[in-house]
């Protein structure tokens, strides 16, 4: 007998409500929840996908643990008693930061990610840290940072109110969107121009988006910041200025910019001067407008500068923290809001990677130092000697992933959660695989806090828990305990940690509404099944909706939410300034000294124009980086790992459509099959990031069976974007020529080894 369950999707930023069709413990059919507060019955091919993500064949059911060099099952006690005695010798004998933590982007699509990965970090208290974050949005965090003081305060468009909006390297058609959590973008998008308003999307690529858009400007790969800076100059020189309020800096940004005219960037972005003068008067008429920036913007030279400068045009038109502009969205748990006033501020470079001596942003070191970080000896500090990965595959994800790949191999230890063996994992001595999610509770505490507009929503685990399983809260928990000498002790006492510490500061806090109570009595009010759920009461009681422990009686607790299974509405985004404002001045820092110093550098990529071809990436709807290639129903048709290129080019090059191409960069060479498209501008080819599952030891059937090649390896690693340590990712000089037979002589021993 079949029986319905509410799940909220985890498998991209959308976050729509599911409803699940379930036979026994088996999830059979997802279909769109018609009464989620949020989604409204949206759903999209990977949501549809429910059931075969949570039942692939391919997932890990127990724990692996490496003896005699092969990973063999082994129980829950063994994995534990194993990642004790490899992490803490480490430790021990080599101090912290000999033990790296990479974090990966799954970890933001569950709540035990949301919930423990921090304490992981705060146990060990090592520097090195690395997420998927350096190869996707930190130059969005590092220029909210220095703007606002606060790395996590980015305000999203008002997609539901405004009247113009101008996005640049987002294409959320096929993303559903990133930074920005909204299900069914492309209706937003639709609804928009159907009520009178603009689109204007800037992409070197005709995406879907674009396809879309009343205006679309297909710029030069890498140029985004420039083109930027030239509406900036053309909103100063032409008196269309009406900066938002709480604001400082403005006339030192105006003298920054001057060298910025739409005549000085045209030939480096290949957009007429006279078309950028447009854009900026269009977006300072229309009477709301929001300028959206998404990783084409980041994953470039100069990422947190196209990344500031996008607040920078929401600011100077009077467009930021205003309906119908760009605000900030206020989650449900969130801190209790803070008096406005001045901060501790944002502080780059606290530190400094061992190796290339790459400063920190927002306690992270690049990704793509990581390699280099276990490789290489240096005379100052300890190399990484052991590795924790939590959701995460760096070889693929990560630039030169074979030097990476070498690397993993070289560890003492290797510790991974995760449920597949992939080209990551596979290097792990201890593997420790999570439940499916329908197995899984669900709470998005990262993305509410991206949301075009507020609610609140949980979901309770659709399906009961495997025998044999184990909860990926506890998985975490205990291996919390595991690596910072706990190992045996019960994982509930880490929870019981955070509730303490965290009512103990709360009540010491004269704006927080428990301020002067007994955090023993507020603790014994909590409610929950287990502990992550009394902690989401916790953090829900003491937000910006909670009922304070009865301060607002009728404010949110777990139970109220509980008794919403379709989610609470909190209403639509409404302006915040000056409130989340942790800058030193209290006041939107407009010119901060960073930035200021690192516009000299644009300035000379103004003389800069590539005469070869520049590669960028691109996203498919049915896929989300390389973690569900081995979805059969999410592979397919346009999810293809092909090289996209433009018939120009083709014919120049002698490349034909479906033939295998060659491509070499600066890390490597590929080989993939070439598909000719006029979607793409002159100069530009693309492929897709997340494939080349072709490495041995993976257990990933039907990836394996169709890898594709790994983009990444086109890349050496060195180039990164200096303020924030991404990633460079798109707009990099790259060679293509067609292919040779297999095993001819054009095929390099590297590029055999690859494909």
């Amino acid at each position: 007998m079949s029986r319905s369950a509410l799940r909220i999707c985890p498998l991209c930023e959308a976050t729509c409500g599911l409803t699940l069709t379930i036979e026994g413990t088996r999830v059979t059919h997802a279909r769109g929840d018609r009464d989620d507060v949020f989604s409204k019955g949206f759903i999209c091919p990977k949501g549809a996908s429910f059931g075969a993500v949570d039942s692939d064949p391919d997932r890990l059911r127990t724990p692996l643990v490496r003896r005699d060099g092969e990973l063999r099952e082994a129980t829950w006690e063994e994995a534990f008693d194993a990642v004790a005695a490899g992490i803490r010798p480490v430790v021990e004998r080599h101090g912290p930061h000999a033990v790296g933590v990479v974090l990966g982007n799954p970890n933001v699509h569950t709540m035990a990610g949301g919930l423990y990965p921090p304490l992981l970090l705060a146990g060990l208290g090592t520097r090195s840290v690395f997420t998927a974050s350096t190869v996707d949005q930190m130059p969005k965090h590092v220029s909210s940072g220095l703007l606002y003081g606060d790395a996590n305060a980015i305000p999203v468009p008002d997609l539901d109110r405004t009247d113009h909006l101008l996005l640049i390297g987002a294409n959320p058609l096929e993303s559903n969107g990133s930074l920005c959590t909204a299900p069914d973008f492309p209706g937003k998008l639709k609804a928009l121009k159907a009520r009178g308003g603009t689109l204007v999307v800037i992409d070197p690529r005709r995406t879907r988006t674009a396809r879309l858009a009343d205006r679309h400007i297909a710029v030069r790969p890498g140029t985004d910041a420039l083109l930027l800076a030239a509406m900036a100059r053309v909103l100063f020189d032409e008196g269309l200025i009406e900066p938002t309020p709480h604001v400082e800096g403005v006339e030192e940004l105006s003298a920054a910019l001057r060298d910025f005219t739409p005549e000085a960037v045209a030939g480096a972005c290949d957009v007429d001067a006279g078309l950028i003068r447009t854009l900026a008067r269009d977006l300072a008429a229309a009477p709301t407008a929001a300028v959206y920036g998404r990783i084409g913007s980041c994953t470039v030279p100069h990422g947190t500068l196209a990344s500031w400068l996008v607040d920078v045009l929401n600011i100077l038109t009077g467009n930021l923290d205003r309906p119908g502009g760009a605000l900030f969205p206020q989650a449900a748990t969130d801190r209790t809001p803070r008096p406005a006033g001045p901060g501790r501020g944002f502080a780059l470079g606290r530190w400094h990677s061992r190796v290339s001596r790459h400063p920190e942003a927002k306690g992270e070191l690049p990704l793509s130092a990581l390699a280099e970080e276990i490789d290489t000896a240096t005379e100052e500090g300890e190399p990484v000697r052991a590795l924790i990965a939590v959701a995460a595959n760096p070889v693929l994800s990560a630039p030169d992933g074979d030097r990476l790949d070498k690397a993993l191999a070289s560890l003492d230890f290797m510790v991974s959660v995760d449920p597949y063996l992939n080209e990551t994992s596979r290097h792990a001595h201890v593997v420790l695989p999570p439940p499916p999610p329908a197995q899984s509770p669900h709470h998005d505490f990262a993305f509410n806090t991206l949301a075009v507009r507020n609610q609140v929503r949980y979901t309770r685990p659709a399906v009961p828990l495997e025998p044999g399983r184990m909860a990926e809260t506890e998985i975490l928990a205990r291996l919390i305990l595991a690596v910072t000498g706990m190992h045996g002790a019960d994982p509930g006492a880490v929870d019981d940690m955070v509730i303490g510490q965290t009512l103990g500061k709360a009540v010491t806090e004269a704006h927080s509404p428990v301020h002067g109570r007994d955090p023993r009595e507020l603790a014994a009010l909590l409610t929950g099944v287990d502990g992550p759920e009394r902690r989401l009461d916790l953090m829900l009681r003491l937000g910006p909706y909670g009922d304070g422990f009865g301060a607002t009686p009728d404010g949110l607790t777990l139970e109220k939410l509980l008794a919403h299974p379709h989610g609470i509405d909190l209403g639509p985004l409404r302006p915040r300034l000056p409130q989340p404002l942790k800058t030193r001045s209290g006041r939107v820092e407009l010119l901060p000294g960073p930035i200021a110093a690192d516009l000299p550098r644009l300035r000379a990529a103004l003389a800069e124009s590539p005469e070869g071809l520049v590669l960028v990436g691109r996203r498919h709807l049915r896929s989300n980086n390389s973690w569900m290639h081995n979805v059969p129903a999410l592979t397919g048709g346009s999810n293809r790992c092909t090289l996209h290129i433009n018939p120009e080019d083709a014919e120049r090059l002698g490349v034909e459509d479906g033939a295998p191409v060659r491509v070499r960069g600066a890390g490597g060479e590929v080989t993939a099959p070439a598909e000719v498209t006029d979607a793409i501008r002159r100069g530009v080819v693309s492929l897709p990031h997340g494939w080349g599952h072709d490495r041995p030891g993976t257990r990933l059937s039907h990836a394996s069976a169709d890898p594709g090649v790994n983009v990444n390896q086109l890349l050496d690693g060195r180039a990164l974007d200096p303020l924030s340590g991404n990633a460079v990712l798109n707009g990099v000089p790259v060679d293509v020529a067609p292919a040779t037979a297999p095993g001819g002589p054009a095929l390099t021993e590297k590029h055999t080894a690859l494909t």
